[in-house]
């Protein structure tokens, strides 16, 4: 049984970590200090830290593993094999010579495309086919290293970033498992990346979330999906208001004019350059989420003359 130190910090990486303790001896779970939330700003665990507590494991939660302190007890445990999950920390060379079989990390998407911060957003937004996982073995250079293993999940143009989160997060477990299994037997093979085919998932901003018709219908859809619950996605009204959009659906085939929003055959539109989006579940500023009925009682107006105007960039 390998003995393994393992690294990750919100509540994607807890399946991989539940999954490495039925299969290695864990030395300890590393994970990001606590941090004050919500509006009390009370200091909150990190899901990996509960999980692990839960199973009776060790947690440390340095600052900086590159810290001689830091780094002595992690070198004092002595690792087969490092196993880093969403850590949230870019681990030094130091580190990744530690353990005997070096450090392995699950990446949720099929590198090398969508290397970086926001791998589960960026297959949405940009309209691929496909993504996935991948189990790789860490080196200095950011996603770059060679991958042991992959698997897929096909994309049908309705997956939130919550659905990938939900069932790449599963698959990751299952993947680490067999990879880990593969290493502690010697068979472990692990393909360098094709460096023509890297793309890069940028981090996410608040401002990628403002909507506009003067994208095409499908794009904006792409942004809902994929900018939901962070950082949100929204419209700015003529008079000023924000106007929260939660979610929608595409619809090349009707017209209505753009940066408008109107009620057409029963439902609401925003009228885009290319179609238009229907607005499903929409949220005014400090109000609950509300469906097109719930939001149009707001108004005093009949929908055959209702409309909304975006506000002009």
């Amino acid at each position: 049984m390998l003995k393994v130190v393992f690294m990750g910090t919100p509540e994607f990486a807890v399946p991989s970590l539940k999954a490495t303790h039925e299969i290695c001896e864990i030395l300890s779970v590393y994970c990001q200090p606590d941090k004050p939330k919500g509006r009390g700003l009370k200091l909150q665990k990190p899901e990996v830290k509960i999980a692990a507590e839960s199973l009776g494991l060790q947690v440390n939660q340095p600052e900086k593993l590159s810290d001689s302190e830091a780094f002595e007890k992690l070198k004092s445990q002595k690792p087969d094999l490092i196993v880093v999950v969403a850590y949230g920390k870019l681990l030094k060379k130091e580190v990744l010579d530690l353990p005997k079989y070096g450090c392995i990390n699950v990446h949720p998407s099929l590198l090398p495309r969508w290397r970086g911060a926001a791998p589960l957003q960026w297959p949405i937004l940009k309209g691929d086919e496909q993504t996935g996982t991948t189990i790789m073995k860490l080196v200095e250079e950011l996603d770059a290293g060679d991958i042991y293993a992959q698997t897929k999940r096909v994309l049908n143009g309705s997956e939130t970033t919550s659905d990938l989160h939900d069932d790449l997060s599963k698959k990751s477990a299952d993947l680490l498992k067999n990879v880990i299994h593969l290493i502690e037997s010697g068979d472990a093979i692990a393909s360098p990346q094709d460096e023509t085919l890297v793309t890069y998932a940028h981090k996410l901003t608040k401002e990628m979330g403002f909507l506009t018709g003067n994208d095409p219908a499908i794009d904006l859809d792409r942004k809902v999906r994929a900018l939901t619950p962070w950082p949100g996605t929204s419209v700015l009204l003529s008079d000023g208001r924000r106007l929260k959009i939660k979610k929608t659906k595409p619809h090349p085939e009707v017209k209505v004019t753009p940066n408008e929003i109107i009620f057409k055959a029963g439902s609401l539109f925003l009228g885009t350059v290319e179609g238009s989006l229907e607005l499903l579940e929409l949220q005014w500023e400090g109000k609950k989420s509300m469906n097109v009925s719930e939001f149009f009682n707001g108004f005093q107006t009949s929908k055959e003359q209702f409309v909304l105007k975006l506000k002009e960039e």
